[in-house]
């Protein structure tokens, strides 16, 4: 009998031989109608050791492009063969997806009741089986996010960038800007890394939409970062078309009355101190407002509604330390996922 090249790996009360692929539900909860809840996670465990990489989607209720990528990557010829685990959750937040909210049913924020507790809250209950029962198994992550509601944000990976295997990642993934971002309290990406996990989070579209560039371009900056942890075979097709531009920091330019927006800065677009971003005039006609931009960058973010209030941010743009790069650096993405 030829003994096995790797262990089994144990998920929930399943294990799953070297070579196989199971689909596992963890019980969360029961509805007020009595109705069971599962978290529902698809292992697929490679023959060969290697890596074990996390994917997950909709820990937002509303972000519905994760769970896109996630079901195309699970069909995707290049896992077919693969060394290491695959742990995919498309969908983390069952209770926003089924109703299609950001939120949980208590009006709280998943991504900041990280690591959570068996005791606290639904937010906190959630999490805190996530963490213990699927985070802590892996050894590398990617969370998938888009905009929020009637915002759309610009391909882009958020990490830290002093975390060298974060960071190699990051580069690997392949989209236009990679933003250096500060760890929020409660998130997932923080308590991944101080659980000593390497875990990056790709925004991008906006919530409850499907944005296809955003789709195919996550799919593909999972398959790199793959190949790059030698998981699979990377193809010369599937490598990026440009090297991503490092952002340090981002901001938000606000409105600076409330009105009706019209916006003239594109996503992905290189702007300069002093350009027009957009305007906001009255719905009468009697005044109008232009929205300059104060300092030079890249358009990573926008908001999506004609009608805004005083204060609401509009457009979020990234400072990068060459511009001119990173404005090439766009230009070759969008050529590329036109041409494809």
């Amino acid at each position: 009998m030829v003994k096995a090249s790797r262990e089994a790996f144990v998920l929930g009360n399943t294990t799953v031989a070297p070579g196989g692929q199971a689909t596992i539900d963890l019980p969360l909860s029961l509805l007020s109608d009595h109705t069971p809840i599962t978290l529902t996670v698809q292992v697929k465990h490679g023959r060969q050791p290697g890596p074990t990489l996390l994917i997950n989607g909709a820990v937002h209720g509303d972000e519905v492009n994760g769970v896109e990528i996630i079901r195309r990557v699970l069909r995707h010829s290049a896992i077919r063969r693969m060394a290491g685990t695959l742990i995919a959750v498309p969908i983390v937040n069952v209770y926003g997806f089924l109703t299609n909210v950001r939120y949980l049913p208590d009006r709280r924020d998943l991504n900041r009741s990280f690591p959570g507790s068996p005791k606290g809250s639904l937010a906190s209950r959630l999490a805190h089986l996530y963490m213990t029962e699927v985070v802590v198994k892996s050894t590398h992550g990617i969370d998938l996010h888009t905009a929020a509601i009637h915002r759309s944000n610009f391909p882009q990976i958020r990490c830290d960038l002093s975390n060298p295997d974060a960071r190699a990642m990051a580069m690997s993934f392949g989209v236009p800007v990679v933003l250096n971002a500060a760890l929020r309290e409660g998130s997932l990406r923080k308590a991944a890394i101080n659980a000593g996990i390497p875990f990056l989070v790709y925004e991008a579209g906006e919530a409850l939409r499907f944005d296809e560039v955003s789709i195919r371009a996550g799919v593909q900056g999972i398959i790199r970062v793959m190949g790059d942890l030698g998981m699979i075979t990377q193809r010369r097709r599937d490598e990026a078309p440009a090297n991503p531009v490092i952002s340090r920091s981002s901001f938000w330019v606000r409105a600076p009355e409330g009105g009706i927006f019209r916006a003239r800065a594109k996503l992905g677009a290189r702007v300069f101190a002093g350009n027009r971003l957009g305007t906001i005039a009255s719905p009468f006609g009697d005044s109008e407002f232009p929205i300059e931009c104060p300092h030079e960058g890249i358009v990573i973010g926008r908001n999506n509604l004609p009608n805004v209030n005083q204060g609401d941010g509009i457009f979020n743009i990234a400072r990068v330390d060459d511009p001119e790069a990173a404005a090439e650096t766009i230009d070759v993405f969008q050529d590329d996922w036109e041409q494809s």
